[in-house]
C-alpha cells in the first residue's frame, strides 16, 4: 500500500505498484526524502494529514509523518498554523532523546508542503483506555504520576511548558506500558515572549488553567495542572467541566467518585485538588514539589512506592534521577585561586599487559561500598570509590594522564576536580549557564575543556582553574567535545547537526563539519589527529578526514541513536555505543563490523576502549557497567552500585581504573583486582 499524498485526495491509498493515484491523478511519491513511505492515512485536520509511513533507512520499521497543507494562506490562522508546526518541530527536536518524548527523525519542505517525521508510539491514549476499561483506581493515578512527573521535570528543566497535557495527548506505550507525552505543538519556551494575543485560547477546555484561556500565559504549574485535570478525568471517567461547579468556585470530583462506589486516600486527594487550584500562586510550583509530597503519602496497595522502578527493565530514564526545577542558572567565572592546587605525584603509566586486564593506582584500595561485580573468575573489578557531590546528574568523567586527579561535569552546571587518593574535592569550576555534557583533559594534563547546554565550548588551565578560552560559534546545545592527542586540535559536535574543528592554544575556529542529517552526539579523533568520527540521532557512524573536512565513510547497522564513539589507542578500531542497547564494533580503516555486543537491558550511554586495545567497558541506563573482550566480544563482568542510569565511563590511560558517572549524582571508581 502507497498513499497520496495530495491533502485534497478523497482516498489517497492505493496499491504498491501504482505511480499515480488512482483517485485524483496526482503523482505518486513512492519515498518522501528518499526514504518515508506513506503508506495510511491516520489523522486529519484543518492544516493537514497525519500518515503511517515505513522508514526504508530502519528496515522498514513505521513512523510518523505530519503534513502541513493548509488550504489557504496568508490568514492570521494560516500564519499561527504555521507557527504551531514549525514550534513542534523545533520543541521535539530539543527533547526527543527523553524516551518518553517521541523522536524528532526529519523536518522538511516538499513540494510547498512542510513535513514532520517523528518516531511512531505504539499503544492506546489514556482517553481510549478509560472509554475500554473503565475509570482507574487510585493505585493507577498514583502510578501514573510516578511516571509523567519525571517527564515534566525534564521538559521544564529544557525550559518548555506542553500546555496541553491530556489524556488524549499521553499514549501508553504498548511494548513496556509506558505514558509517553505527544503534540508539542502548542508547547511554550520559558524565556519566549507572550505569542499569543489576549484572549487567544491555548489548550483544550477543562484540562488547561484559567491563566491559559483568557491570556495565553503560561507556567510549570500550569502543566501540572492539566496534569491533576487529567488524573480527575481518569479516576471519575468524566470530563472536568462536569466536576467543576462555578456557583460555588469548588470541585465535586469527590462526590462523583462516591456516586460511582469508589474512594480516595484523603492525602492523594488533597494533593489533587492543589494541582487544580485557581490560582497559580496556590498551586504546586514545580513537579519536584509534587514528587516530595507524593512520597510522604503512606503506600497505596497496589501502586508504585515512591520513585521505585517496577517490573522489567524499559527504555525510559531510571528513576530517581530527578532534575534540580527552580534552580537559578547564573554565570560564575571563578577567579584565579590565591593558591594553587596541592601538587600531586604521577602515578605509574606503564603499559598493561595484553592477557589480562590492569592493577590499581596508588591509594586506591578496598572496596567501595556497593560495588558488586559479578565475572569469569576472580575477584575482578571492585568500586573503590564513591564520590560525591554533585547536587543532580553526573554526565561524564576522564582522567588526568600525569597526576591521580579525576574531572567530572554534571546538570548542576559544574565540574570538578576529585584528588583519587583521598576521594576529596580539589576545587570546582563554575562557568557554564546550563549543564555540562563533556569533559576533556588533554594528552599532557594541563588544558580541560567542557561543554554544556549553553552552546559553547570553555577551554580551562587544569592546574590553575583559570578560563583561558569561551569558545563560540554553535547555535544549539554542545553535547560532545574531543581533543586530539598533540593537543593542538579541538572538535566539538552539537545539536545544530554540526562539527566545528578549533586550534585548541588560540581558541579560533579552523572550520565547520556539516553532512550530518541530525543532532551530533558525539565525536572521537584519533591520536594522529588526522581522522574524526562521530554519531547522532540519524542513528549512523560518521568518518570524516580531518584536513580536507570530507566524510570518507558512513556505517550503518544501529537501529537507535548513537551515543557515544570511542577509537582505540592504536587507531585500528572502533566502538559505537547505542540506544539501541547494543555496542558496535568496527575496523576503522576499512568500516567493516567485526562484533555486535549486546547485554545491556536499556541504551547504552558510554563506552571507552583501554590502552591494551583488548578490553572495552560500557555504561547503560540500566545502572550497570560491563567490561568486554573486543578480541573475541565476549562479556566478561558485570559491575553493579550506580541506583541510576550510567551516563558516562573513562579508563585511565594505565587501563586499571574506570570511573562511572551516573544519573544517581555520584562517580564510582573501579579498579582491577584480579
Amino acid at each position: 500500500m502507497i498513499c497520496c499524498l495530495n491533502p485534497n485526495c478523497t482516498r489517497p491509498e492505493n496499491p504498491d505498484s501504482g505511480k499515480v493515484c488512482l483517485s485524483c491523478g496526482t503523482l505518486l511519491i513512492q519515498q518522501l526524502r528518499g526514504r518515508y513511505r506513506p503508506v495510511k492515512v491516520i489523522g486529519r485536520g484543518g492544516f493537514g494529514r497525519t500518515y503511517l509511513a515505513t522508514d526504508t533507512d530502519r528496515l522498514n520499521t513505521y513512523c510518523v509523518v505530519k503534513q502541513f497543507a493548509p488550504q489557504t494562506q496568508g490568514t492570521k490562522s494560516f500564519n499561527k498554523a504555521v507557527q504551531l508546526f514549525e514550534q513542534e518541530a523545533l520543541r521535539l527536536n530539543e527533547l526527543g532523546e527523553h524516551p518518553q518524548i517521541p523522536t524528532l527523525l526529519a523536518y522538511f519542505e516538499h513540494e510547498q508542503y512542510l513535513y514532520l517525521v517523528q518516531q511512531m508510539v505504539e499503544g492506546r491514549t489514556l482517553y481510549q483506555e478509560v472509554q475500554k476499561t473503565g475509570p482507574y483506581n487510585e493505585s493507577a493515578i498514583r502510578a501514573l504520576l510516578n511516571d509523567l512527573l519525571p517527564v515534566l521535570q525534564f521538559i521544564h528543566e529544557q525550559g518548555v511548558i506542553h500546555r496541553d497535557i491530556t489524556p488524549t495527548n499521553v499514549i501508553r506505550r504498548k511494548v513496556d506500558s509506558k505514558p509517553v507525552l505527544i503534540d508539542f505543538g502548542v508547547a511554550k519556551q520559558f524565556s519566549e515572549t507572550i505569542l499569543y494575543e489576549p484572549g487567544t485560547r491555548i489548550g483544550t477546555e477543562g484540562f488547561a488553567p484559567i491563566e491559559q484561556l483568557r491570556s495565553g500565559q503560561a507556567y510549570p504549574s500550569s502543566d501540572l495542572y492539566s496534569l491533576g485535570a487529567t488524573c480527575l478525568h481518569l479516576i471519575t471517567g468524566c470530563k472536568p467541566e462536569s466536576l467543576y461547579n462555578p456557583l460555588e468556585g469548588r470541585w465535586m470530583w469527590r462526590e462523583k467518585l462516591q456516586q460511582i462506589g469508589r474512594s480516595c486516600h484523603p492525602e492523594l486527594g488533597n494533593l489533587l485538588d492543589r494541582l487544580v487550584k485557581d490560582l497559580v500562586s496556590e498551586r504546586f510550583q514545580s513537579a519536584g514539589e509534587v514528587v516530595a509530597e507524593l512520597r510522604r503519602i503512606p503506600s497505596l496497595e497496589g501502586a508504585v512506592p515512591g520513585w521505585v522502578s517496577q517490573g522489567s527493565a524499559s527504555s525510559r530514564l531510571p528513576s530517581g534521577g530527578s532534575l534540580p526545577l527552580g534552580k537559578e542558572r547564573k554565570i560564575s567565572i571563578p577567579p584565579m585561586p590565591t593558591t594553587k592546587p596541592p601538587k600531586m605525584s604521577v602515578p605509574s603509566l606503564s603499559q598493561p599487559r595484553l592477557t589480562k586486564p590492569p592493577g590499581s593506582l596508588s591509594g586506591l584500595s578496598g572496596p567501595g561500598r556497593s560495588g558488586l561485580v559479578s565475572g569469569t573468575k576472580g575477584t575482578g573489578w571492585q568500586c573503590v570509590r564513591e564520590l560525591t557531590g554533585h547536587s543532580s546528574w553526573v554526565t561524564a568523567v576522564d582522567f588526568n594522564p600525569k597526576t591521580p586527579t579525576l574531572v567530572s561535569g554534571s546538570l548542576d552546571d559544574t565540574l570538578k576536580i576529585w584528588n583519587l587518593q583521598s576521594g576529596q574535592v580539589f576545587y570546582s569550576l563554575e562557568g557554564h549557564a546550563r549543564g555540562v555534557n563533556e569533559v576533556k583533559v588533554s594528552a599532557g594534563g594541563q588544558v580541560l575543556a567542557s561543554c554544556g547546554d549553553d552552546d559553547v565550548v570553555k577551554v580551562w588551565n587544569l592546574a590553575e582553574g583559570a578560563l583561558l578560552y569561551v569558545l563560540k560559534g554553535h547555535l544549539r546545545d554542545v553535547t560532545s567535545i574531543a581533543i586530539g592527542a598533540k593537543g593542538f586540535l579541538l572538535a566539538s559536535g552539537s545539536e545544530d547537526m554540526t562539527i566545528k574543528l578549533w586550534k585548541l592554544d588560540k581558541g579560533s575556529l579552523l572550520k565547520t563539519l556539516t553532512g550530518s542529517s541530525g543532532m551530533v552526539k558525539t565525536v572521537a579523533m584519533t591520536s594522529d589527529e588526522g581522522t574524526l568520527v562521530s554519531g547522532g540521532l540519524d542513528n549512523k557512524v560518521r568518518v570524516w578526514e580531518v584536513g580536507t573536512a570530507r566524510q570518507v565513510r558512513v556505517l550503518s547497522g544501529h537501529m537507535n541513536t548513537v551515543n557515544q564513539v570511542a577509537i582505540s589507542r592504536d587507531n585500528r578500531l572502533l566502538a559505537s555505543a547505542s540506544k539501541d542497547r547494543t555496542i558496535r564494533l568496527w575496523s576503522l580503516r576499512s568500516g567493516s563490523l567485526i562484533h555486535t555486543l549486546s547485554d545491556h537491558t536499556q541504551e547504552v550511554n558510554g563506552v571507552a576502549i583501554a590502552a591494551d586495545n583488548r578490553t572495552l567497558v560500557s555504561g547503560s541506563s540500566d545502572g550497570t557497567l560491563k567490561v568486554w573482550d573486543t578480541q573475541t566480544g565476549q562479556l566478561k563482568y558485570t559491575l553493579t552500585g550506580h541506583t541510576n542510569s550510567v551516563l558516562g565511563v573513562a579508563f585511565h590511560p594505565n587501563g586499571r581504573v574506570i570511573a562511572s558517572a551516573s544519573a544517581d549524582k555520584t562517580i564510582r571508581v573501579w579498579r582491577w583486582a584480579g
